[in-house]
């Protein structure tokens, strides 16, 4: 795909890398950016990452000795801040979502010094937005939260890099939302639409589990699942159960059970068969190879146990230690959490070194962490969401180099016995993970969804955790999963008139909408000069685009018709949009602009400091 880019043989830019976790994916920035760069299709590369942790894996993929003479490449990137000049005379630089929301235009001018590559990966993490996608813009206003701040954040960035490459191990978000930037169309069922992945002008890369699996690039997986019972006191003081945590449907006390299943004894006992799955396995090992007990090396396997919270976490970590003997305590068992010190590092040696070789951890090494070595997982969390419970299997997958054959390694998964994990494992084996469902609200329950829900701590006022206890595990084989359907050009019955449809025509325009806003925005910080002065800050672009919806109509993009597109276009070609931002002068969201350039009046009927002053640094828009 990149070769055809280069020779012209394709206009597509937009490039989807939908691989299975585990698959490789994280190689494939490497491969577009070495032969992009070398042929002048673009000068730089930008890759952004959902997380800090995994910056530092960005940069071994392009330092890596064997990629750079396998693909004959000479490009470097760094870890960037939000410092100018990211890139510091290399070919790009690796920054993460948080840091484009912290300081948008430093990033987006370099987007326009120089013809970039953009790499979002886990791109799932995005949701779609109003300004751009029309089912989102028809449904109800919410209240955005962290990832739609990261949206329209990055959303300048797509809109003018000049190739853009996508990665996600998941083509679906817990929520139930559409992704940012990715086509969509129906999906089969009711309330659902699905990626559509032979959309105009975009390439996919499809590499699905079942792919992978017969080319021997990740590793099968056998589930332990660990059945018991519990009991609880509602928020009323009953007490209830004891209630089995298995079931052939869920029910109102699957929840509950499940919940105080994991901060009780069923934990520790599920955590007691990961912990001597992974002894075991490390003894086997020693042994072949001649090692002495006890002695470090490489290969030969660790554990990964994810946790509810991070109290439960260090719980855990402290009965974990209790089983290892306490000269080697707090060099074998280790803690990762976002409130851990030198977590960063912690997980770093993790994936480098022989030791640690038990993690513990709640979110943060779930999703992207290369860690070959993780052959048992010790899955003690009631999220039950597909896309987080594939990340988070997918740890073990990895075929490990040091660990001997392919047919001695595989990946062995503990967990609850509820049927909402059987729910999510007869989902991984049978659906591909494209679609966007719009959940039905129940009646008489919280409008949160499930995911959130699950990620919520406990309320105070809720259940207490009284007791539970395991009863039988079972070991089952993961099925390979279906294939990621795509049809391809020579299945297409040959046209012999090429039309652009609506549709497309559409998505052209609002992406030239955008660019066109951006690169006025550029422009207009840069100079600083007569009307521009004093407008420049974060949140331009969209102050911008705010002036543009304005002058439309107070209509956005998603919702414009092909008419009012083109003429928006045509508009932007005639006009600067920093001599009409006196349009927003009633708007309490770019107020303090408007009062930097001296322009700003309260509007009539309404005091002058009805609101207090926000700095720019806080400005919505």
């Amino acid at each position: 795909m990149i070769e055809a880019i280069v020779t012209g043989e394709t206009s597509a830019r937009d490039i989807l890398a939908a691989v299975t976790p585990g698959g490789g994916k994280s190689l494939l920035p490497v491969i577009a950016a070495s032969r992009l760069v070398a042929a002048g299709v673009v000068d730089r590369i930008c890759w952004v990452v959902p997380r800090d942790s995994l910056r530092l894996q960005a940069e071994e993929a392009f330092a890596d000795p064997f990629w750079r003479d396998a693909l004959r490449h000479g490009l470097s990137v760094r870890a960037a801040d939000n410092t100018p000049d990211p890139s510091r005379g290399l070919s790009g630089y690796i920054t993460t979502y948080q840091g484009i929301a912290a300081a948008p235009d430093l990033h987006l001018a370099e987007f326009r010094r120089h013809r970039t590559l953009l790499v979002v990966d886990e791109v799932h993490h995005l949701p779609a937005l109003a300004d751009i996608d029309p089912v989102t813009a028809a449904q109800s206003e919410e209240d955005e939260g962290q990832a739609s701040a990261w949206s329209r954040a990055i959303l300048p960035l797509l809109e003018c890099a000049r190739v853009r490459l996508l990665l996600s191990g998941t083509l679906e978000r817990a929520d139930g939302k559409g992704i940012l930037w990715l086509p969509y169309r129906k999906g089969p069922k009711a309330r659902t639409r699905e990626v559509a992945l032979d959309a105009e002008g975009w390439a996919v890369v499809g590499y699905s589990r079942a792919q992978a699996l017969a080319e021997r690039a990740v590793l099968p997986v056998t589930f332990g699942a660990l059945d018991g019972e519990a009991s609880w006191r509602d928020e009323d003081g009953n007490e209830l159960g004891p209630h089995r945590i298995s079931g052939f449907h869920p029910d109102e006390t699957t929840r509950p059970a499940l919940f105080t299943a994991l901060r009780t004894g069923f934990a520790e006992a599920l955590l007691r068969e990961a912990f001597v799955a992974i002894r075991n396995l490390r003894a086997r090992r020693r042994q072949a190879r001649g090692l002495a007990p006890g002695e470090a090396s490489r290969g030969l396997g660790k554990l990964l146990v994810v946790a509810p919270d991070q109290a439960t976490a260090r719980y855990y970590l402290a009965v974990v230690r209790q089983w290892v003997p306490a000269s080697q305590a707090e060099i074998v068992a280790q803690l990762a959490t976002s409130d851990t010190p030198r977590a960063h590092e912690l997980l770093a040696a993790f994936r480098l070194m022989p030791e640690p070789s038990v993690l513990v951890t709640v979110a943060m090494a779930y999703e992207g962490l290369d860690a070959p070595e993780v052959a048992v997982v010790a899955a003690l969390t009631h999220i039950r969401s597909r896309p987080w419970l594939e990340q988070m299997v997918a740890r073990a997958t990895r075929v490990d180099p040091n660990a001997g054959s392919y047919e001695t390694q595989q990946a062995l998964v503990f967990h609850p016995d509820d049927p909402l994990f059987s729910l999510f494992r007869r989902r991984m084996e049978t659906e591909q993970g494209t679609m966007a469902r719009r959940p039905k609200p129940r009646r008489g329950q919280s409008t949160l969804p499930d995911w959130l829900l699950d990620q919520l701590p406990a309320p105070k006022e809720g259940i207490v955790p009284l007791s539970s206890n395991a009863l039988a595990m079972r070991f089952d084989r993961l099925a390979p999963g279906p294939e990621l359907a795509m049809r391809r050009p020579e299945q297409e019955e040959v046209q012999g008139e090429l039309l652009e449809v609506p549709s497309v025509v559409e998505r052209r325009l609002r992406n030239r909408l955008g660019e066109m806003v951006a690169a006025q925005a550029v422009e207009d910080e840069a100079s600083l000069a007569g009307p521009h002065r004093g407008v420049a800050g974060a949140g331009l672009y969209h102050r911008y685009n705010a002036a543009l919806k304005r002058v439309t109509g107070d209509k956005a993009r998603a919702a414009m018709t092909l008419a009012e597109l083109e003429a928006a276009v045509g508009w932007l070609e005639r006009n600067r949009l920093a001599d009409h931002l006196h349009l927003l002068d009633d708007d309490p969201r770019y107020a303090w602009s408007a009062r930097k350039r001296g322009e700003w009046k309260p509007p009539v009927g309404r005091p002058a400091r009805l609101k207090p002053e926000v700095p720019p640094s806080c400005e919505i828009g």
